[in-house]
Protein backbone atom coordinates (compact mmCIF):
# COMPACT_ATOMS: atom_id res chain seq x y z
CA UNK A 1 0.00 0.00 0.00
CA UNK A 2 1.61 3.27 -0.75
CA UNK A 3 1.20 6.38 1.13
CA UNK A 4 -1.24 8.43 -0.74
CA UNK A 5 -3.85 5.90 -0.44
CA UNK A 6 -4.33 6.46 3.66
CA UNK A 7 -3.90 10.09 3.27
CA UNK A 8 -6.88 10.08 0.70
CA UNK A 9 -8.90 8.10 2.73
CA UNK A 10 -8.82 10.22 5.77
CA UNK A 11 -8.94 13.49 4.02
CA UNK A 12 -12.06 12.11 2.29
CA UNK A 13 -13.80 11.06 5.32
CA UNK A 14 -12.63 14.14 7.55
CA UNK A 15 -14.71 16.42 4.69
CA UNK A 16 -17.24 15.07 5.76
CA UNK A 17 -16.98 16.59 8.98
CA UNK A 18 -14.78 20.22 7.93
CA UNK A 19 -16.76 20.71 4.58
CA UNK A 20 -20.60 20.68 5.62
CA UNK A 21 -21.69 23.29 3.27
CA UNK A 22 -19.86 21.40 0.14
CA UNK A 23 -22.20 17.54 0.55
CA UNK A 24 -23.60 18.18 -2.74
CA UNK A 25 -20.30 18.47 -4.72
CA UNK A 26 -18.33 16.16 -3.06
CA UNK A 27 -20.39 13.47 -3.72
CA UNK A 28 -20.78 14.52 -7.53
CA UNK A 29 -16.58 13.66 -7.03
CA UNK A 30 -17.05 10.51 -5.54
CA UNK A 31 -19.59 9.30 -7.79
CA UNK A 32 -18.03 10.53 -10.86
CA UNK A 33 -14.59 8.90 -9.34
CA UNK A 34 -16.30 5.43 -9.07
CA UNK A 35 -17.41 5.96 -12.70
CA UNK A 36 -13.70 6.63 -14.20
CA UNK A 37 -12.49 3.51 -11.57
CA UNK A 38 -14.90 1.46 -13.93
CA UNK A 39 -13.56 2.55 -17.41
CA UNK A 40 -9.70 2.82 -15.48
CA UNK A 41 -10.37 -1.57 -15.62
CA UNK A 42 -10.68 -2.31 -19.20
CA UNK A 43 -8.48 1.40 -20.46
CA UNK A 44 -5.74 1.66 -17.62
CA UNK A 45 -5.03 -2.51 -16.73
CA UNK A 46 -6.83 -4.20 -20.42
CA UNK A 47 -6.18 -1.33 -23.26
CA UNK A 48 -9.54 -1.14 -24.63
CA UNK A 49 -11.17 2.59 -25.06
CA UNK A 50 -14.73 2.73 -25.12
CA UNK A 51 -16.70 5.73 -25.88
CA UNK A 52 -20.01 4.90 -24.91
CA UNK A 53 -18.91 3.82 -21.45
CA UNK A 54 -22.07 5.98 -20.29
CA UNK A 55 -24.75 3.07 -21.17
CA UNK A 56 -24.06 1.31 -17.69
CA UNK A 57 -24.11 4.37 -15.96
CA UNK A 58 -27.09 5.25 -17.88
CA UNK A 59 -28.65 1.35 -17.35
CA UNK A 60 -27.56 1.47 -13.57
CA UNK A 61 -29.35 4.69 -13.07
CA UNK A 62 -32.95 3.95 -14.89
CA UNK A 63 -32.73 0.44 -13.40
CA UNK A 64 -32.12 2.15 -10.03
CA UNK A 65 -34.92 4.34 -10.79
CA UNK A 66 -37.46 1.92 -11.74
CA UNK A 67 -36.86 -0.36 -8.90
CA UNK A 68 -37.51 2.46 -6.84
CA UNK A 69 -40.95 3.61 -8.61
CA UNK A 70 -41.73 0.17 -8.79
CA UNK A 71 -40.69 -2.23 -6.06
CA UNK A 72 -38.71 -0.33 -3.19
CA UNK A 73 -36.93 2.58 -2.47
CA UNK A 74 -34.37 0.68 -0.38
CA UNK A 75 -30.85 1.90 -1.97
CA UNK A 76 -28.85 -0.61 -0.98
CA UNK A 77 -31.15 -2.95 -3.06
CA UNK A 78 -31.14 -0.34 -5.44
CA UNK A 79 -27.46 -0.52 -5.89
CA UNK A 80 -27.23 -4.52 -6.43
CA UNK A 81 -30.08 -4.45 -8.72
CA UNK A 82 -28.14 -1.55 -11.01
CA UNK A 83 -24.98 -3.15 -10.65
CA UNK A 84 -26.42 -6.82 -11.70
CA UNK A 85 -28.59 -5.05 -14.96
CA UNK A 86 -25.15 -3.26 -16.22
CA UNK A 87 -23.19 -6.56 -15.65
CA UNK A 88 -25.35 -8.55 -18.03
CA UNK A 89 -25.83 -5.38 -20.47
CA UNK A 90 -22.26 -5.45 -20.13
CA UNK A 91 -21.74 -9.33 -20.57
CA UNK A 92 -24.08 -9.21 -23.90
CA UNK A 93 -22.00 -6.30 -25.10
CA UNK A 94 -18.39 -7.69 -24.71
CA UNK A 95 -18.76 -9.83 -27.28
CA UNK A 96 -18.76 -7.18 -29.42
CA UNK A 97 -15.19 -6.11 -28.64
CA UNK A 98 -13.50 -9.44 -29.01
CA UNK A 99 -12.34 -8.82 -32.90
CA UNK A 100 -11.32 -5.74 -34.39
CA UNK A 101 -8.46 -2.92 -33.94
CA UNK A 102 -8.76 0.27 -31.28
CA UNK A 103 -10.68 2.05 -33.94
CA UNK A 104 -13.41 -0.83 -34.39
CA UNK A 105 -13.97 -0.53 -30.62
CA UNK A 106 -14.45 2.93 -30.46
CA UNK A 107 -17.19 3.33 -33.09
CA UNK A 108 -18.24 0.27 -31.94
CA UNK A 109 -18.75 2.06 -28.22
CA UNK A 110 -19.89 4.87 -29.66
CA UNK A 111 -22.65 3.42 -31.84
CA UNK A 112 -24.36 1.48 -28.96
CA UNK A 113 -24.02 4.91 -26.52
CA UNK A 114 -25.60 6.55 -29.48
CA UNK A 115 -28.45 4.16 -29.64
CA UNK A 116 -29.45 3.64 -26.17
CA UNK A 117 -29.55 7.30 -25.56
CA UNK A 118 -31.91 7.20 -28.51
CA UNK A 119 -33.94 4.74 -26.97
CA UNK A 120 -33.92 6.00 -23.38
CA UNK A 121 -35.61 9.22 -25.58
CA UNK A 122 -38.27 7.27 -27.45
CA UNK A 123 -39.35 4.87 -24.76
CA UNK A 124 -41.30 7.16 -22.86
CA UNK A 125 -43.65 4.55 -21.58
CA UNK A 126 -41.03 3.42 -19.68
CA UNK A 127 -37.84 5.76 -19.19
CA UNK A 128 -40.78 9.09 -19.46
CA UNK A 129 -39.13 10.26 -22.53
CA UNK A 130 -36.84 13.35 -22.49
CA UNK A 131 -38.91 14.94 -19.59
CA UNK A 132 -36.96 12.26 -17.24
CA UNK A 133 -38.11 9.35 -15.11
CA UNK A 134 -39.45 11.33 -11.48
CA UNK A 135 -41.96 10.84 -9.03
CA UNK A 136 -40.42 8.45 -7.23
CA UNK A 137 -37.78 8.96 -3.48
CA UNK A 138 -34.90 7.05 -2.19
CA UNK A 139 -35.73 5.44 1.08
CA UNK A 140 -33.47 5.24 4.21
CA UNK A 141 -30.46 3.05 4.02
CA UNK A 142 -31.03 -0.28 5.12
CA UNK A 143 -34.15 1.20 6.82
CA UNK A 144 -31.81 3.09 9.11
CA UNK A 145 -30.16 6.16 7.45
CA UNK A 146 -32.38 8.90 5.88
CA UNK A 147 -31.54 11.26 3.33
CA UNK A 148 -31.08 14.63 4.24
CA UNK A 149 -31.53 18.22 2.27
CA UNK A 150 -27.72 18.75 2.65
CA UNK A 151 -26.28 15.89 1.04
CA UNK A 152 -24.64 14.26 4.64
CA UNK A 153 -26.17 10.84 4.32
CA UNK A 154 -26.01 11.08 0.31
CA UNK A 155 -22.03 11.77 0.59
CA UNK A 156 -21.26 9.20 2.85
CA UNK A 157 -23.23 6.58 1.04
CA UNK A 158 -21.30 7.64 -1.46
CA UNK A 159 -17.97 7.40 -0.52
CA UNK A 160 -18.26 3.99 1.50
CA UNK A 161 -19.66 2.12 -2.02
CA UNK A 162 -16.55 3.86 -3.37
CA UNK A 163 -14.31 2.43 -0.84
CA UNK A 164 -15.17 -1.02 -0.81
CA UNK A 165 -14.88 -0.60 -4.69
CA UNK A 166 -11.53 0.52 -4.20
CA UNK A 167 -11.02 -2.92 -1.96
CA UNK A 168 -12.55 -5.15 -4.29
CA UNK A 169 -10.36 -3.32 -7.79
CA UNK A 170 -7.47 -3.42 -5.87
CA UNK A 171 -7.65 -7.38 -5.62
CA UNK A 172 -8.34 -7.79 -8.62
CA UNK A 173 -6.01 -5.48 -10.48
CA UNK A 174 -2.91 -6.86 -8.16
CA UNK A 175 -4.00 -10.60 -8.53
CA UNK A 176 -2.51 -12.80 -10.78
CA UNK A 177 -5.48 -12.14 -13.25
CA UNK A 178 -4.53 -8.07 -12.85
CA UNK A 179 -1.40 -9.13 -13.91
CA UNK A 180 -2.68 -11.63 -17.10
CA UNK A 181 -4.95 -8.35 -17.98
CA UNK A 182 -1.30 -6.20 -18.14
CA UNK A 183 -0.43 -8.99 -20.30
CA UNK A 184 -3.28 -8.45 -22.72
CA UNK A 185 -3.05 -4.70 -22.83
CA UNK A 186 0.71 -5.24 -23.77
CA UNK A 187 0.09 -7.47 -26.64
CA UNK A 188 -2.78 -10.07 -27.01
CA UNK A 189 -1.42 -12.60 -29.13
CA UNK A 190 1.09 -13.34 -27.09
CA UNK A 191 -0.53 -13.46 -24.14
CA UNK A 192 -2.56 -16.23 -26.10
CA UNK A 193 0.78 -17.51 -26.81
CA UNK A 194 1.55 -18.06 -23.36
CA UNK A 195 -1.43 -19.60 -22.64
CA UNK A 196 -3.67 -16.55 -21.03
CA UNK A 197 -7.39 -16.95 -22.51
CA UNK A 198 -7.57 -13.34 -23.74
CA UNK A 199 -11.22 -13.33 -25.49
CA UNK A 200 -12.52 -15.13 -21.33
CA UNK A 201 -10.79 -12.57 -19.51
CA UNK A 202 -11.83 -9.55 -21.72
CA UNK A 203 -15.54 -10.58 -20.80
CA UNK A 204 -15.28 -11.20 -17.52
CA UNK A 205 -13.36 -7.31 -16.83
CA UNK A 206 -15.63 -5.86 -19.21
CA UNK A 207 -18.44 -7.28 -17.13
CA UNK A 208 -16.95 -6.53 -14.14
CA UNK A 209 -16.30 -2.51 -15.10
CA UNK A 210 -20.27 -2.30 -16.76
CA UNK A 211 -20.97 -3.05 -13.28
CA UNK A 212 -19.16 -0.90 -11.07
CA UNK A 213 -20.11 1.88 -13.77
CA UNK A 214 -24.03 1.14 -13.10
CA UNK A 215 -23.56 1.27 -9.25
CA UNK A 216 -22.26 5.05 -9.99
CA UNK A 217 -25.56 5.51 -11.85
CA UNK A 218 -27.25 4.31 -9.44
CA UNK A 219 -25.76 6.56 -6.88
CA UNK A 220 -26.64 9.47 -8.94
CA UNK A 221 -30.61 8.50 -9.34
CA UNK A 222 -30.74 7.48 -5.60
CA UNK A 223 -28.29 11.14 -4.60
CA UNK A 224 -31.06 13.26 -6.92
CA UNK A 225 -34.63 11.01 -6.92
CA UNK A 226 -34.28 11.99 -10.71
CA UNK A 227 -32.84 10.08 -13.79
CA UNK A 228 -33.09 11.56 -17.37
CA UNK A 229 -32.05 10.30 -20.79
CA UNK A 230 -28.93 12.73 -20.17
CA UNK A 231 -27.03 9.93 -18.06
CA UNK A 232 -26.71 8.19 -21.90
CA UNK A 233 -25.45 11.38 -23.37
CA UNK A 234 -22.23 11.34 -25.22
CA UNK A 235 -20.61 13.80 -22.99
CA UNK A 236 -20.90 11.79 -19.90
CA UNK A 237 -18.43 9.22 -21.63
CA UNK A 238 -16.38 11.53 -22.86
CA UNK A 239 -16.21 13.21 -19.37
CA UNK A 240 -14.90 10.62 -17.83
CA UNK A 241 -12.60 10.05 -20.40
CA UNK A 242 -11.08 13.24 -19.50
CA UNK A 243 -10.68 12.63 -16.03
CA UNK A 244 -8.52 9.71 -16.56
CA UNK A 245 -6.67 12.14 -19.01
CA UNK A 246 -5.94 14.33 -16.11
CA UNK A 247 -5.68 11.33 -13.27
CA UNK A 248 -3.99 8.62 -15.08
CA UNK A 249 -4.83 5.52 -16.17
CA UNK A 250 -3.46 1.80 -14.26
CA UNK A 251 -3.36 2.45 -10.71
CA UNK A 252 -7.09 2.53 -9.79
CA UNK A 253 -6.52 6.15 -8.04
CA UNK A 254 -6.35 8.01 -11.15
CA UNK A 255 -9.78 8.36 -11.90
CA UNK A 256 -10.57 9.55 -8.29
CA UNK A 257 -7.32 12.02 -8.24
CA UNK A 258 -9.03 13.40 -12.14
CA UNK A 259 -12.48 13.31 -10.82
CA UNK A 260 -11.21 16.09 -7.93
CA UNK A 261 -8.88 17.98 -10.46
CA UNK A 262 -11.67 18.08 -13.17
CA UNK A 263 -14.82 18.86 -10.99
CA UNK A 264 -13.17 21.59 -9.00
CA UNK A 265 -11.06 23.21 -12.31
CA UNK A 266 -14.81 22.74 -14.03
CA UNK A 267 -16.76 24.86 -10.92
CA UNK A 268 -13.68 27.27 -10.38
CA UNK A 269 -13.61 27.83 -14.07
CA UNK A 270 -17.17 28.06 -14.94
CA UNK A 271 -17.11 30.94 -12.47
CA UNK A 272 -14.63 32.52 -13.29
CA UNK A 273 -15.16 32.47 -16.96
CA UNK A 274 -18.59 30.97 -17.44
CA UNK A 275 -18.43 31.66 -21.73
CA UNK A 276 -14.89 29.87 -21.93
CA UNK A 277 -14.47 27.71 -19.21
CA UNK A 278 -14.02 24.61 -22.13
CA UNK A 279 -11.49 26.58 -23.32
CA UNK A 280 -9.58 26.27 -20.67
CA UNK A 281 -10.45 22.75 -19.62
CA UNK A 282 -9.17 21.89 -23.51
CA UNK A 283 -5.96 23.93 -23.08
CA UNK A 284 -5.24 22.26 -20.02
CA UNK A 285 -5.52 18.59 -21.76
CA UNK A 286 -3.12 19.73 -24.67
CA UNK A 287 -0.24 20.81 -21.77
CA UNK A 288 -0.91 17.39 -20.21
CA UNK A 289 -0.98 15.50 -24.09
CA UNK A 290 2.11 17.51 -25.07
CA UNK A 291 4.63 18.30 -22.05
CA UNK A 292 3.39 15.40 -20.13
CA UNK A 293 2.40 14.75 -16.84
CA UNK A 294 5.64 13.17 -15.15
CA UNK A 295 7.40 17.01 -16.73
CA UNK A 296 4.22 19.15 -15.53
CA UNK A 297 4.36 17.92 -12.43
CA UNK A 298 8.11 17.20 -11.95
CA UNK A 299 8.37 20.05 -8.80
CA UNK A 300 5.95 17.84 -6.64
CA UNK A 301 7.68 14.31 -8.38
CA UNK A 302 11.17 16.00 -7.27
CA UNK A 303 9.88 17.26 -3.60
CA UNK A 304 8.45 13.49 -2.64
CA UNK A 305 11.29 11.77 -3.76
CA UNK A 306 13.51 14.19 -1.57
CA UNK A 307 11.73 13.59 1.36
CA UNK A 308 11.43 9.98 0.80
CA UNK A 309 15.52 10.16 0.37
CA UNK A 310 15.32 11.60 3.50
CA UNK A 311 13.84 9.22 5.70
CA UNK A 312 16.10 6.55 4.18
CA UNK A 313 18.48 4.71 6.72
CA UNK A 314 22.42 5.79 5.56
CA UNK A 315 24.16 3.16 4.40
CA UNK A 316 28.01 2.61 6.46
CA UNK A 317 30.56 2.51 3.71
Amino acid sequence: MRLYEPMFWIAAFAAYFLLPTKMLLLTEIAILGLFALSLDLILGFTGIVSLGHAVFFGIGAYAAGLLSLKVTAEPVTGLCFAALVAAVAGFLSSFLLLRGSDLTRLMTTLGIGMMMAEAANQMAWLTGGADGLSGFFTGPILGQFEFDLFGKTGYLYSLIVLFVCILMTRRIAYSPFGLSLKAIKGNTVRAGMIGIPANKRIVVIYTISAAIAGMAGALLTQTTSFVSPDVLAFHRSADVMLVLVIGGTGYLYGGIFGAIAFTLLRDALSIATPQYWMFWIGLILVLLVLVGRERLFSPFTWLAERLKASKAPEVPR
